[in-house]
Protein backbone atom coordinates (compact mmCIF):
# COMPACT_ATOMS: atom_id res chain seq x y z
CA UNK A 1 0.00 0.00 0.00
CA UNK A 2 1.35 3.43 -0.98
CA UNK A 3 0.70 5.99 1.75
CA UNK A 4 0.23 9.35 0.04
CA UNK A 5 0.10 12.67 1.87
CA UNK A 6 -1.51 15.34 -0.32
CA UNK A 7 -0.81 18.89 0.88
CA UNK A 8 -2.94 21.65 -0.65
CA UNK A 9 -4.82 24.62 0.78
CA UNK A 10 -7.56 24.35 -1.88
CA UNK A 11 -10.56 22.27 -0.78
CA UNK A 12 -11.45 21.72 -4.46
CA UNK A 13 -7.99 20.43 -5.24
CA UNK A 14 -8.03 18.07 -2.26
CA UNK A 15 -11.41 16.73 -3.38
CA UNK A 16 -10.17 16.14 -6.93
CA UNK A 17 -7.03 14.38 -5.69
CA UNK A 18 -9.26 12.14 -3.59
CA UNK A 19 -11.40 11.34 -6.63
CA UNK A 20 -8.32 10.58 -8.73
CA UNK A 21 -7.07 7.98 -6.24
CA UNK A 22 -10.47 6.60 -5.24
CA UNK A 23 -10.13 3.88 -7.85
CA UNK A 24 -6.51 3.02 -6.99
CA UNK A 25 -6.76 0.19 -4.47
CA UNK A 26 -3.07 0.31 -3.57
CA UNK A 27 -2.96 4.03 -2.69
CA UNK A 28 -4.18 5.41 0.64
CA UNK A 29 -4.49 9.21 0.73
CA UNK A 30 -4.25 11.51 3.75
CA UNK A 31 -4.77 15.26 3.34
CA UNK A 32 -3.18 18.32 4.91
CA UNK A 33 -4.39 21.90 4.38
CA UNK A 34 -0.99 23.57 4.73
CA UNK A 35 2.68 22.96 5.38
CA UNK A 36 2.44 23.17 9.17
CA UNK A 37 -0.32 20.56 9.27
CA UNK A 38 1.71 18.33 6.95
CA UNK A 39 4.80 18.52 9.16
CA UNK A 40 2.73 17.57 12.21
CA UNK A 41 1.44 14.45 10.41
CA UNK A 42 4.81 13.15 9.20
CA UNK A 43 6.17 11.37 12.32
CA UNK A 44 3.13 9.11 12.73
CA UNK A 45 1.95 8.79 9.11
CA UNK A 46 5.38 8.09 7.58
CA UNK A 47 4.13 8.61 4.02
CA UNK A 48 5.76 6.90 1.05
CA UNK A 49 5.07 9.92 -1.19
CA UNK A 50 4.01 13.54 -0.62
CA UNK A 51 2.35 15.83 -3.16
CA UNK A 52 3.00 19.43 -2.20
CA UNK A 53 1.55 22.67 -3.51
CA UNK A 54 4.03 25.54 -3.72
CA UNK A 55 1.67 28.45 -3.05
CA UNK A 56 0.10 28.04 0.42
CA UNK A 57 -0.58 30.34 3.39
CA UNK A 58 1.26 30.14 6.74
CA UNK A 59 4.11 28.05 5.29
CA UNK A 60 4.70 27.86 1.55
CA UNK A 61 5.62 24.65 -0.23
CA UNK A 62 9.32 25.42 -0.52
CA UNK A 63 9.69 26.11 3.20
CA UNK A 64 7.73 22.94 3.96
CA UNK A 65 9.84 20.90 1.53
CA UNK A 66 13.00 22.24 3.15
CA UNK A 67 11.82 20.92 6.52
CA UNK A 68 10.60 17.60 5.10
CA UNK A 69 13.92 16.78 3.43
CA UNK A 70 15.85 17.45 6.64
CA UNK A 71 13.48 16.06 9.27
CA UNK A 72 11.68 13.22 7.43
CA UNK A 73 13.21 12.65 3.97
CA UNK A 74 10.55 11.32 1.60
CA UNK A 75 9.88 11.43 -2.16
CA UNK A 76 8.00 14.66 -2.89
CA UNK A 77 6.12 15.60 -6.07
CA UNK A 78 5.49 19.35 -6.37
CA UNK A 79 2.39 20.98 -7.82
CA UNK A 80 3.73 23.75 -10.04
CA UNK A 81 2.10 26.72 -11.73
CA UNK A 82 2.72 27.03 -15.48
CA UNK A 83 4.28 30.48 -15.14
CA UNK A 84 7.78 31.89 -15.17
CA UNK A 85 7.73 32.27 -11.39
CA UNK A 86 6.31 28.76 -11.08
CA UNK A 87 9.15 27.37 -13.17
CA UNK A 88 11.82 29.04 -11.05
CA UNK A 89 10.15 27.85 -7.84
CA UNK A 90 9.93 24.33 -9.24
CA UNK A 91 13.64 24.25 -10.06
CA UNK A 92 14.35 25.50 -6.53
CA UNK A 93 12.17 22.66 -5.21
CA UNK A 94 14.08 20.08 -7.26
CA UNK A 95 17.36 21.45 -5.91
CA UNK A 96 15.97 21.08 -2.38
CA UNK A 97 15.24 17.40 -2.98
CA UNK A 98 11.81 17.06 -4.64
CA UNK A 99 11.94 14.12 -7.04
CA UNK A 100 9.38 15.36 -9.57
CA UNK A 101 6.69 17.92 -10.31
CA UNK A 102 3.33 18.10 -12.04
CA UNK A 103 1.82 21.23 -13.61
CA UNK A 104 -1.21 22.24 -11.57
CA UNK A 105 -4.31 22.63 -13.73
CA UNK A 106 -5.80 26.09 -13.77
CA UNK A 107 -9.16 27.49 -14.72
CA UNK A 108 -11.97 24.93 -14.66
CA UNK A 109 -9.89 22.30 -12.86
CA UNK A 110 -12.68 19.72 -12.77
CA UNK A 111 -12.87 19.76 -16.57
CA UNK A 112 -9.20 18.76 -16.84
CA UNK A 113 -9.21 15.84 -14.42
CA UNK A 114 -9.31 13.25 -17.23
CA UNK A 115 -5.86 14.45 -18.37
CA UNK A 116 -4.49 15.48 -14.99
CA UNK A 117 -5.60 12.35 -13.10
CA UNK A 118 -3.70 9.64 -14.99
CA UNK A 119 -0.55 11.79 -15.00
CA UNK A 120 -0.80 12.35 -11.25
CA UNK A 121 -1.23 8.61 -10.61
CA UNK A 122 1.79 7.86 -12.82
CA UNK A 123 3.92 10.48 -11.03
CA UNK A 124 2.98 9.19 -7.57
CA UNK A 125 3.64 5.56 -8.48
CA UNK A 126 7.01 6.48 -9.96
CA UNK A 127 7.91 8.59 -6.91
CA UNK A 128 7.05 5.72 -4.57
CA UNK A 129 10.00 3.83 -6.05
CA UNK A 130 12.32 6.84 -6.24
CA UNK A 131 15.72 6.71 -4.61
CA UNK A 132 16.73 9.55 -2.30
CA UNK A 133 20.49 9.93 -2.09
CA UNK A 134 21.76 8.83 1.30
CA UNK A 135 24.03 11.87 1.52
CA UNK A 136 21.39 14.41 0.47
CA UNK A 137 21.62 17.28 2.99
CA UNK A 138 23.21 14.84 5.43
CA UNK A 139 25.07 17.50 7.41
CA UNK A 140 21.84 19.37 8.14
CA UNK A 141 20.05 16.18 9.19
CA UNK A 142 22.90 15.28 11.55
CA UNK A 143 22.91 18.83 12.97
CA UNK A 144 19.18 18.57 13.64
CA UNK A 145 19.50 15.20 15.40
CA UNK A 146 22.36 16.44 17.57
CA UNK A 147 20.47 19.51 18.73
CA UNK A 148 21.56 22.06 16.13
CA UNK A 149 18.97 24.56 15.02
CA UNK A 150 20.35 25.93 11.76
CA UNK A 151 18.30 24.82 8.79
CA UNK A 152 19.23 25.51 5.20
CA UNK A 153 17.62 28.40 3.40
CA UNK A 154 17.24 27.25 -0.21
CA UNK A 155 20.57 25.92 -1.35
CA UNK A 156 21.60 25.62 -4.95
CA UNK A 157 24.53 23.36 -4.25
CA UNK A 158 27.31 23.22 -6.81
CA UNK A 159 28.47 19.68 -7.65
CA UNK A 160 31.95 18.50 -6.80
CA UNK A 161 34.62 19.41 -9.31
CA UNK A 162 35.97 16.88 -11.77
CA UNK A 163 39.22 16.77 -9.83
CA UNK A 164 37.42 15.94 -6.59
CA UNK A 165 35.45 12.99 -7.95
CA UNK A 166 36.85 9.47 -8.13
CA UNK A 167 38.13 8.90 -11.65
CA UNK A 168 36.76 6.22 -13.94
CA UNK A 169 38.78 6.72 -17.11
CA UNK A 170 37.44 5.99 -20.58
CA UNK A 171 39.58 5.98 -23.70
CA UNK A 172 38.95 9.07 -25.84
CA UNK A 173 37.21 9.19 -29.17
CA UNK A 174 39.95 9.44 -31.80
CA UNK A 175 38.51 11.86 -34.31
CA UNK A 176 39.91 14.97 -35.96
CA UNK A 177 36.55 16.03 -37.37
CA UNK A 178 34.87 19.15 -35.99
CA UNK A 179 31.51 17.41 -36.26
CA UNK A 180 31.32 15.70 -32.93
CA UNK A 181 28.40 15.81 -30.58
CA UNK A 182 27.28 14.86 -27.06
CA UNK A 183 23.61 13.90 -26.68
CA UNK A 184 22.10 13.81 -23.16
CA UNK A 185 18.67 12.51 -22.18
CA UNK A 186 17.00 12.87 -18.76
CA UNK A 187 13.58 12.94 -17.14
CA UNK A 188 12.45 12.47 -13.51
CA UNK A 189 15.21 13.84 -11.27
CA UNK A 190 16.96 15.25 -14.32
CA UNK A 191 17.52 18.95 -13.46
CA UNK A 192 19.77 18.28 -10.42
CA UNK A 193 21.50 15.50 -12.38
CA UNK A 194 22.21 17.95 -15.20
CA UNK A 195 23.71 20.32 -12.61
CA UNK A 196 26.08 17.57 -11.53
CA UNK A 197 27.09 16.60 -15.07
CA UNK A 198 27.40 20.02 -16.73
CA UNK A 199 28.70 22.31 -13.97
CA UNK A 200 32.14 20.62 -13.70
CA UNK A 201 32.83 20.79 -17.46
CA UNK A 202 35.34 23.46 -18.57
CA UNK A 203 34.35 26.40 -20.76
CA UNK A 204 36.52 25.02 -23.59
CA UNK A 205 34.88 21.57 -23.62
CA UNK A 206 35.47 20.71 -27.29
CA UNK A 207 32.09 19.21 -28.29
CA UNK A 208 28.63 20.78 -28.52
CA UNK A 209 26.17 19.23 -26.03
CA UNK A 210 22.47 18.80 -26.78
CA UNK A 211 20.03 17.95 -23.97
CA UNK A 212 16.50 16.53 -24.07
CA UNK A 213 14.97 16.90 -20.60
CA UNK A 214 11.29 15.95 -20.29
CA UNK A 215 9.65 19.24 -19.23
CA UNK A 216 6.92 21.69 -20.28
CA UNK A 217 7.97 24.67 -22.38
CA UNK A 218 7.47 27.07 -19.47
CA UNK A 219 10.18 25.26 -17.52
CA UNK A 220 12.95 24.62 -20.06
CA UNK A 221 13.78 28.31 -20.46
CA UNK A 222 14.18 28.66 -16.70
CA UNK A 223 16.28 25.48 -16.67
CA UNK A 224 18.61 26.86 -19.35
CA UNK A 225 18.94 30.17 -17.49
CA UNK A 226 19.76 28.39 -14.25
CA UNK A 227 22.32 26.07 -15.85
CA UNK A 228 23.93 29.01 -17.66
CA UNK A 229 24.43 30.65 -14.26
CA UNK A 230 25.96 27.49 -12.74
CA UNK A 231 28.14 26.35 -15.65
CA UNK A 232 31.33 27.57 -17.29
CA UNK A 233 29.76 26.45 -20.57
CA UNK A 234 27.23 28.67 -22.33
CA UNK A 235 23.71 27.19 -22.00
CA UNK A 236 20.90 28.11 -24.40
CA UNK A 237 17.31 26.99 -24.91
CA UNK A 238 16.61 25.98 -28.52
CA UNK A 239 13.69 28.19 -29.53
CA UNK A 240 14.81 28.55 -33.18
CA UNK A 241 17.31 26.77 -35.46
CA UNK A 242 20.78 27.11 -33.92
CA UNK A 243 24.13 26.12 -35.43
CA UNK A 244 25.96 23.85 -32.97
CA UNK A 245 29.20 25.19 -31.52
CA UNK A 246 31.75 23.74 -29.07
CA UNK A 247 31.57 25.02 -25.52
CA UNK A 248 27.80 25.38 -25.70
CA UNK A 249 24.92 23.36 -24.23
CA UNK A 250 21.62 23.36 -26.14
CA UNK A 251 18.47 22.61 -24.10
CA UNK A 252 15.51 21.29 -26.12
CA UNK A 253 12.39 23.40 -25.69
CA UNK A 254 9.62 21.68 -23.76
CA UNK A 255 6.31 20.60 -25.31
CA UNK A 256 8.22 20.04 -28.55
CA UNK A 257 10.91 17.79 -29.94
CA UNK A 258 14.42 18.65 -31.06
CA UNK A 259 16.11 17.26 -34.16
CA UNK A 260 19.66 17.54 -35.43
CA UNK A 261 19.86 18.70 -39.04
CA UNK A 262 22.04 20.85 -41.29
CA UNK A 263 21.84 24.54 -42.08
CA UNK A 264 24.19 25.81 -44.82
CA UNK A 265 26.24 22.66 -44.38
CA UNK A 266 26.68 23.08 -40.61
CA UNK A 267 25.13 20.91 -37.91
CA UNK A 268 22.20 22.62 -36.26
CA UNK A 269 19.58 21.97 -33.57
CA UNK A 270 16.00 22.62 -34.64
CA UNK A 271 12.84 22.74 -32.52
CA UNK A 272 10.03 20.76 -34.15
CA UNK A 273 6.45 19.78 -33.25
CA UNK A 274 6.10 16.64 -31.18
CA UNK A 275 5.75 13.29 -32.92
CA UNK A 276 2.87 11.00 -32.00
CA UNK A 277 5.28 8.09 -32.49
CA UNK A 278 7.04 9.08 -29.26
CA UNK A 279 5.44 9.17 -25.81
CA UNK A 280 7.77 11.52 -23.96
CA UNK A 281 8.85 15.00 -25.03
CA UNK A 282 11.28 16.41 -25.83
CA UNK A 283 12.02 12.92 -27.18
CA UNK A 284 15.49 11.50 -26.52
CA UNK A 285 14.97 8.75 -29.11
CA UNK A 286 13.99 11.23 -31.82
CA UNK A 287 16.92 13.54 -31.01
CA UNK A 288 19.46 10.71 -31.17
CA UNK A 289 18.02 9.14 -34.32
CA UNK A 290 18.09 12.51 -36.09
CA UNK A 291 21.75 12.95 -35.12
CA UNK A 292 22.57 9.53 -36.59
CA UNK A 293 21.15 10.70 -39.92
CA UNK A 294 23.78 13.43 -40.17
CA UNK A 295 26.76 12.30 -38.08
CA UNK A 296 28.43 8.90 -38.02
CA UNK A 297 27.92 7.05 -34.74
CA UNK A 298 31.67 7.02 -34.06
CA UNK A 299 31.52 10.80 -33.63
CA UNK A 300 28.72 10.75 -31.07
CA UNK A 301 28.60 10.29 -27.30
CA UNK A 302 25.24 9.47 -25.75
CA UNK A 303 24.46 9.96 -22.06
CA UNK A 304 21.29 8.71 -20.35
CA UNK A 305 20.49 10.01 -16.88
CA UNK A 306 17.70 9.42 -14.37
CA UNK A 307 14.12 9.14 -15.57
CA UNK A 308 11.07 6.90 -15.67
CA UNK A 309 10.14 5.01 -18.83
CA UNK A 310 12.52 3.91 -21.58
CA UNK A 311 12.97 7.00 -23.77
CA UNK A 312 16.43 6.98 -25.34
CA UNK A 313 17.16 3.28 -24.84
CA UNK A 314 16.32 2.19 -28.40
CA UNK A 315 18.14 5.01 -30.20
CA UNK A 316 21.22 4.93 -27.96
CA UNK A 317 21.44 1.17 -28.47
CA UNK A 318 21.56 1.88 -32.22
CA UNK A 319 24.20 4.53 -31.61
CA UNK A 320 26.40 2.08 -29.68
CA UNK A 321 25.87 -0.69 -32.26
CA UNK A 322 27.14 1.72 -34.91
CA UNK A 323 30.36 2.41 -33.03
CA UNK A 324 29.27 5.32 -30.82
CA UNK A 325 30.02 5.67 -27.12
CA UNK A 326 27.41 5.62 -24.34
CA UNK A 327 27.42 6.53 -20.64
CA UNK A 328 24.59 5.56 -18.30
CA UNK A 329 23.91 6.83 -14.79
CA UNK A 330 24.30 4.03 -12.25
CA UNK A 331 21.30 2.73 -10.32
CA UNK A 332 22.71 3.74 -6.95
CA UNK A 333 22.58 7.46 -7.79
CA UNK A 334 19.58 7.65 -10.15
CA UNK A 335 16.35 8.98 -8.64
CA UNK A 336 14.48 6.66 -11.03
CA UNK A 337 16.46 4.02 -12.92
CA UNK A 338 13.88 3.52 -15.65
CA UNK A 339 15.56 5.09 -18.69
CA UNK A 340 19.15 4.15 -17.72
CA UNK A 341 18.08 0.65 -16.72
CA UNK A 342 16.32 0.11 -20.06
CA UNK A 343 19.53 0.97 -21.91
CA UNK A 344 21.58 -1.37 -19.73
CA UNK A 345 19.11 -4.22 -20.29
CA UNK A 346 19.22 -3.65 -24.05
CA UNK A 347 23.00 -4.02 -24.07
CA UNK A 348 23.50 -0.42 -25.20
CA UNK A 349 25.45 0.86 -22.19
CA UNK A 350 29.23 1.06 -22.55
CA UNK A 351 29.94 2.68 -19.17
CA UNK A 352 27.65 2.69 -16.12
CA UNK A 353 28.85 5.45 -13.80
CA UNK A 354 27.69 7.08 -10.56
CA UNK A 355 26.43 10.58 -11.24
CA UNK A 356 29.51 12.30 -9.83
CA UNK A 357 31.71 10.44 -12.34
CA UNK A 358 29.71 11.17 -15.50
CA UNK A 359 31.46 14.50 -16.11
CA UNK A 360 34.80 12.68 -15.80
CA UNK A 361 33.64 10.12 -18.34
CA UNK A 362 32.62 12.82 -20.79
CA UNK A 363 35.91 14.64 -20.31
CA UNK A 364 37.86 11.45 -20.98
CA UNK A 365 35.86 10.50 -24.07
CA UNK A 366 36.22 13.99 -25.51
CA UNK A 367 40.00 13.56 -25.30
CA UNK A 368 40.79 15.76 -22.30
CA UNK A 369 42.63 14.60 -19.19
Amino acid sequence: MIRLLAVDDSALMRRLIGEVFAGEADVEVTFAKNGLEALALLPELKPHVITLDIQMPQMDGLACLDRIMIEHPCPVVMFSALTGDGARETLDALSLGAVDFIPKPGGAISLKVDVFGPLLVEKVRSASGARLGGTHRLAERVRLKTGGTALAGRPLGRPRSVAAAARTRLSPVVDDSVERLVLIGSSTGGPPALDAVLAPLPADFPWPIVVAQHMPATFTGALATRLDRLCALSVREVVRPMVLEPGTVYIARGDADLIISRRSGALAALPTPTSAAHRWHPSVDRMVDSALEHVSAERLIGVLLTGMGDDGAAALSRLKAGGGRTIVEAEETAVVWGMPGALVRSGGAEAVLPLDQVANGLTDLAGRS
